[in-house]
């Protein structure tokens, strides 16, 4: 009587485990899915974080200001480019700060725990974006960009449109750069001057003016404490 028993025990159980069969592996596949497509959004995220980079944080104008410091000495080469890089996403890193620990406990850290989907993540995480963007762009380059555009300016700052108000970010960006780059400039200008007109007056035409004014310029620049006074211009524009 045992042997007949068992069988049938096992026979029962076999006949479980294939009706529960096609339920569990749906629910796998679907789990598999769903961690795929989770995956495969994070890679795409990766792939264009240096535009996002550039275009909605300080980056632009940091590294442009500290490119046209670098010209400004006459040496394009020195600081090198890694070097120039590095300082200003380390700059950016500490200007963005208090916004991306915004974005990262609005929307990426519920995005990776399953608890958002992605766009609730990303309509989360453009709000704090968008904040920080709006404080430092001005409102006549947002009016241009929507006349451009065709479409009516928006009543209220959480209705403004991330892909309008981007290049609106950038152009006040490169204005202020810019501006910031000629206040560093004149000084160096002067120096040029300076020592063109002694060599002209000395008679040394021969003489490049940039051979004499380079030590002058490094000089006078770390005197000063010109990278410290640089860095702090540029955090303070920010402000």
């Amino acid at each position: 009587m045992k042997g007949p028993a068992a069988w049938l025990a096992r026979a029962a159980i076999t006949a479980i485990a294939l009706q529960s069969a096609p339920a569990f592996a749906a629910a796998t596949s679907a789990a598999g899915s769903t961690e795929a497509v989770r995956i495969a959004v994070i890679l795409t995220l990766l792939a264009i974080v240096p535009a996002i980079l550039i275009g909605t944080t300080s980056f632009v104008r940091i590294v442009v200001v500290l490119a046209m410091i670098r010209h400004a000495f006459g040496m394009p080469q020195t600081p090198p480019n890694a070097v120039l890089t590095s300082l200003a996403l380390f700059m950016t890193a500490f200007v963005m700060g208090p916004t991306l620990a915004t974005l990262n406990e609005q929307a990426l850290q519920p995005f990776l725990g399953g608890q958002a989907d992605m766009a609730q993540a990303m309509e989360a995480g453009g709000a704090p974006l968008r904040d920080f963007m709006l404080a430092q762009t001005r409102e006549s380059d947002l009016e241009m960009v929507y006349r451009i555009s065709g479409s009516p300016l928006p009543a209220t700052p959480d209705r403004v449109e991330l892909l309008k108000l981007t290049p609106a970010f950038m152009l006040n960006e490169l204005r202020v750069a810019f501006t910031i780059g000629f206040v560093v400039l004149l000084p160096f200008l002067l120096i040029d001057l300076v020592v063109a007109s002694i060599l002209l007056a000395l008679g040394m035409m021969m003489v490049p003016p940039s051979t004499i004014s380079l030590p002058v310029k490094v000089l006078m620049f770390v005197l000063i404490d010109g990278w410290s006074l640089v860095m702090e211009g540029l955090l303070g524009s920010f402000a």
